[in-house]
């Protein structure tokens, strides 16, 4: 809200320095380009925009577009706040059902209730900052949409005082993102930096006994594999049904060509390297 206007968007690698003067480019953009999908599924504020793609645009796009192939009976859709909401309001629109604020968000928390190192701090975080509507809940069957599923602490310990507090009947919940399988060699989900801290791999080891065994089939959609992990993260966390949003579905929905989006994260495709952009140098 300052008037400010776009004059430029710095490109992949680029660098330039502002001074009162003008803007001078240091360093020219990339010509390949890898962006974070993640900016939209998550960390993006909703009014940003990157390579002209809003956040909002494509959370609504994602949950529109995931319930035209969903085929569960809800009352109602909500988001998980804040990064959920833009997708239970297309998920709502594309489903021809409510769209109700099931839970609100108490603002005077630290605002990304998965960043605190200590998971102790991140449960505590989190319980503090999403508050249940039991008026809107009790005997209700409700979908709600959240991004991502890290680590499951704060889901399962959410979605049990939704059932025992706040008298929910079903909880359905839609993820916008896939399974996150691998860990991504740049910015990190965890403060560990350990895959073991996800939720995925965790169950990989389980069933595998090895966490590192049949990745590929586990990130597969579809495959037997895929099904048994969501089938177990499902009961895990105690939900009544769990899909996530495909990478296909993802990608559509952000609209960029998936050559130009990164989804190592999801299915292990190769990533960029930083020694890949400088021999374009």
């Amino acid at each position: 809200n300052l008037d400010f206007e776009t004059a430029h968007e710095v490109g992949p690698g680029e660098i330039v320095k502002i001074t009162a003067e003008g803007m001078e480019q240091i360093r020219p953009a990339n010509k390949k380009m890898q962006v974070c999908s993640f900016l939209w599924v998550y960390y993006g504020f909703p009014t940003s925009t990157y390579e002209g793609k809003n956040v909002e645009e494509a959370r609504f796009s994602n949950g529109f577009n995931l319930a035209k192939t969903d085929d569960v009976e809800v009352d109602c859709c909500s988001g998980i706040p804040d990064s959920g909401t833009g997708m239970a309001m297309g998920y709502a629109a594309g489903k021809g059902v409510p769209y109700q604020r099931c839970i609100a968000k108490y603002t005077p928390t630290w605002p990304r209730s998965f960043t605190p190192s200590n998971q102790s701090m991140r449960s505590l975080v989190a319980k503090m900052k999403l508050i249940p509507n039991k008026a809107m809940l009790k005997g209700k069957r409700v979908l709600f949409c959240d991004d991502s599923i890290v680590r499951g602490t704060q889901l399962r310990d959410n979605v049990k005082v939704l059932f025992d507090q706040a008298g929910l009947k079903e909880c359905h919940m839609r993820i916008a993102c896939p399974p996150l399988v691998y860990g991504c060699p740049f910015i990190n989900f965890t403060s560990s930096k350990s895959d073991m801290e996800l939720i995925t791999r965790r169950i990989i080891e389980k069933f595998e006994g090895d966490a590192n065994k049949n990745l590929e089939k586990y990130a597969t959609t579809g495959s037997p594999e895929y099904q048994r992990m969501v089938d177990e993260i499902a009961n895990q966390l105690g939900l009544t049904t769990l899909k996530f949003n495909t990478i296909e579905q993802l990608v559509e929905a952000i609209g960029l060509p998936k050559c130009q989006v990164c989804t190592h994260c999801f299915d292990g495709s190769s990533a960029y390297t930083l020694n890949e952009f400088a021999d374009e140098d």
